[in-house]
């Protein structure tokens, strides 16, 4: 989360403050404009995309309208430039589609956070209709100082929406019947369901029947850790950078009963000393994230995986495995090949043991109005079985 900055502006003849507050490192706009129930959603899509910040005054439930004005707006099909070059096969799309997507996303992010709301010092919000946030607004971020605070709109129903995920729980069937993972705001919620079964699946390495450690490289939610400890290891070391992610997997774990079975660290990759089983599920895209929840998505030069392969030797016991879970969307949109990821591995001092695939089920793969959607049909979700040439 960026430390919150001081955002000021004139009302009503009066200078006003407050802390602005963001997910994705924005910067306060330059220029702050006070908006309410008569502003036409044409003036504030066109105010939005020069960059003026529009802080509401009016209805609450009418900001929710405003803003998917504008979405619709943003969405209007633009009309189809004229290219010289030929296209590549459709089963591989060059990059730049991908980074039209990115580019396009970062565009919509931009315009559709310009609708901003004024948090008062007790996170309450000062609008008609408006609803009672203040244990969502909490629990992101963090207990009230007698502050006031402007946030997007959009980002605002983030928090409440994260809030809804972690009070209801999102059931994951590979742990047992009827057990949920509770995500927190800003981690990434498991509801791509398919690399958890494979790990559920994956033959148990014969090295844990006499050294039961794992590693549980990245932990975000807990859950990996919570099926490694759920199918017998006896010890799992999970480590992450994020805060909010180890406090996350903390409460899941607690949740589950599985909290001294687990031990969590706040560090970079590997735990100290060596184990029997090292999983990890980095980020699959190779892109620069944008905000709390990209950072599970896309890691800036592979530098996750990068840094799990060419660490891994010197942390398994002899006759220990790696699992790597890893999707193959990287591939079919152009931005890793896989050649690249076979050298990586083999210039790690490694060899594939073997590998389960399995098709990802998520809607954007059946969606054939997404951008990015032959690539995302083609899409492979693997578990590879690594261990020490």
């Amino acid at each position: 989360m960026t430390p919150p900055a001081p955002l000021t502006w004139q009302e009503d003849g009066h200078p006003r403050s407050a802390l602005w507050v963001t997910d994705h490192g924005a910067r306060p706009p330059a220029k702050l404009m006070v908006v309410d129930d008569t502003l036409n959603a044409d003036t504030a899509y066109r105010l939005a995309c020069e960059g003026t910040g529009l802080l509401w005054r009016g209805d609450f439930q009418n900001a929710r309208q405003l803003l998917q004005a504008l979405k619709r707006r943003l969405e209007r099909p633009a009309r189809p430039k004229k290219s010289s070059t030929k296209h590549r096969d459709s089963a591989h799309p060059a990059p730049s589609a991908f980074n039209a997507h990115r580019q396009a996303q970062s565009q919509r992010v931009r315009v559709l956070g310009q609708i901003l709301i004024e948090l008062q010092p007790d996170y309450s919000i000062a609008l008609r209709r408006a609803p009672a946030a203040q244990t969502a607004l909490q629990q992101a971020f963090g207990p009230a100082d007698g502050q006031n605070r402007v946030v997007s709109l959009r980002s605002l129903q983030g928090v409440i929406g994260a809030f809804e995920w972690r009070k209801n729980g999102v059931e994951v069937p590979a742990l047992g019947e009827n057990l949920s993972i509770h995500p927190h705001y800003g981690v990434f919620s498991p509801v791509r369901g398919e690399y958890v079964q494979l790990v559920a699946q994956a033959p148990w390495p014969a090295a844990l029947k006499t050294h039961s450690v794992a590693f549980d490289i990245g932990v975000g939610t807990g859950v990996l850790s919570a099926l490694l400890a759920r199918r017998g290891a006896a010890q799992v070391i999970a480590t992450d950078l994020s805060e909010r992610a180890l406090a996350c997997a903390r409460d899941n774990l607690q949740r589950l009963g599985l909290q001294n079975q687990v031990q969590l660290l706040h560090t970079d990759l590997f735990p100290p000393g060596q184990a029997a089983l090292v999983v990890c599920n980095p980020p699959w895209l190779p892109a620069r994230p944008t905000s709390l929840l990209e950072q599970a998505v896309y890691d800036e030069g592979s530098q996750m995986l990068k840094g799990f392969l060419g660490g891994l030797e010197a942390h398994l016991i002899e006759g220990g495995e790696g699992w790597l879970i890893l999707s193959d969307l990287a591939e079919h949109l152009g931005l890793r090949t896989r050649e690249e990821l076979l050298s990586w591995i083999a210039d790690a001092g490694l060899q594939v043991l073997g590998r389960t695939d399995v098709k990802p089920v998520h809607g954007k793969a059946q969606d054939p109005s997404d951008p990015l959607h032959t690539a995302r049909a083609a899409e492979v979700t693997s578990l590879w079985r690594l261990g020490v040439l």
